[in-house]
């Protein structure tokens, strides 16, 4: 919770937070989500299998929460940068939220997510993915609602200090409290580091695992389409309807709380195999939300639209968790969770952004935000957002077809 409390921040309020006090221009957002995927991404194949080499997992999740929080802190120091020249502004943020990314991979992507896949099994893991699944909502639920109470009432930086001092903490406990799985054993590549690195580079893991790639293809498709709009969803909301960040947290926090209730019920299917017929129905949900946020600036009709995009992501979030790692090879779980991450974070926080800026500067509305003018978000990153995360079921049809091979060849082997 603590982690993604912290990814929340950094997904909803740093971009903010750089429209507020830097200024008003999609591409400094662009670059800094872009270029903390690419950090993130690294980081997680890197320390992912220097983790399987060590056959441990809790050192990188204690030291990562607590430089994470550290990092997120000093972020909120850009405050006080000056902004003249502009460039030198720009670049201090993108390298400090890099940073802060690294150890945020270290902490959560390649420590925690590496280790709830080792504590957990093919049967509890739709029950796991849907815990996982709640927890980035419910963040984003205490994210939206207290952060923007906070902001309004104390602004920026001590908003920063009192999350980044959360999850340091959170590390700190971590300390004392986590165990790692007893099952957990070093998994060493006697020709080195390097090699085993490298050898999830390989054609022959694509081969080995085309229903786990038709995964990741999926997540890519649908992560593209949502990183168009979520990270400036916010700014929207703030910039373009003019709700102050209470409002605002309050209309994403409500919908979201919805969705998760809505959502919790799933598990069950997931755990059938009846993955894609679930991603299926979230796409058809993500759509209709993401529509109805274009009709109309009023609150009811916004917290439906948040409702309906939520369910969507949730269930979308859950099942693909559940989904990947029933499909991890038992001895590279570190490594692996690098390579979804480039199909989960890397390519799709480069390429969403970077559409959303051709959108943002073609059919967004010209305005001035704490004397800087800039591009402000309409309707039309929601449309474009619509249309490219329904293009997840093309890759979705193939991993139906090897998700119910593999699911009728287990029941053979049972029955025999």
């Amino acid at each position: 919770m603590a982690g993604q409390i912290c990814w929340n921040v950094e997904n909803s309020w740093f971009n903010t937070f750089v429209y507020a006090k830097i200024a008003p221009s999609p591409s400094i957002v662009s670059w800094m989500v872009g270029v903390s995927a690419a950090v993130t991404t690294f980081a997680t194949f890197f320390v992912g299998t220097l983790s399987d080499r060590k056959g441990k997992r809790k050192p990188f999740i204690a030291v990562g929460y607590i430089l994470w929080g550290l990092f997120t802190i000093a972020f909120g120091a850009a405050e006080f940068f000056p902004k003249n020249p502009f460039i030198l502004a720009a670049i201090f943020v993108i390298s400090a939220d890099a940073v802060m990314s690294f150890f945020g991979s270290v902490g959560n992507d390649s420590g925690f997510s590496t280790w709830t896949t080792d504590i957990s099994n093919e049967h509890n893991r739709g029950k796991l993915g849907g815990a996982l699944a709640a927890m980035p909502v419910l963040a984003t639920i205490f994210g939206s609602v207290v952060s923007g109470i906070i902001i309004d009432t104390v602004d920026f930086f001590p908003f920063f200090i009192i999350m980044g001092g959360t999850v340091m903490l959170v590390g700190i406990f971590t300390i004392f409290n986590l165990k790692d799985s007893p099952t957990l054993k070093p998994k060493k590549d006697e020709k080195g580091f390097l090699h085993q690195f490298l050898s999830v580079f390989n054609i022959r893991t694509v081969k080995e695992n085309k229903e786990l790639f038709w995964v990741f293809m999926v997540i890519l498709v649908y992560f593209i389409g949502f990183d168009v709009y979520f990270p400036y969803i916010t700014i929207y909301f703030a910039n373009y309807l003019k709700l102050d960040y209470t409002m605002t947290g309050l209309i994403q926090g409500a919908g979201l709380l919805g969705a998760v209730l809505l959502t919790m019920p799933t598990a069950r299917f997931i755990d059938k195999g009846k993955s894609p017929a679930v991603i299926l129905f979230a796409l058809v949900a993500n759509f209709i939300g993401l529509f109805v946020i274009t009709l109309s600036s009023k609150i009811p009709v916004l917290l439906i639209g948040v409702l309906g995009s939520g369910i969507g992501y949730v269930l979308t979030f859950q099942t693909l968790i559940a989904w990947i790692k029933n499909l991890y090879p038992e001895d590279q779980r570190g490594q692996f969770e690098g390579i979804k991450q480039i199909f989960f974070v890397c390519l799709p926080m480069i390429i969403g952004p970077s559409i959303a800026t051709v959108v943002i500067n073609n059919f967004g509305v010209q305005g001035v935000i704490d004397g800087t003018s800039g591009m402000i978000p309409t309707e039309s990153l929601f449309l474009f957002s619509a249309v490219l995360t329904s293009l997840t079921v093309l890759p979705l049809i193939p991993a139906y077809k090897l998700n119910k091979a593999r699911i009728q060849s287990i029941k053979k082997g049972v029955e025999m």
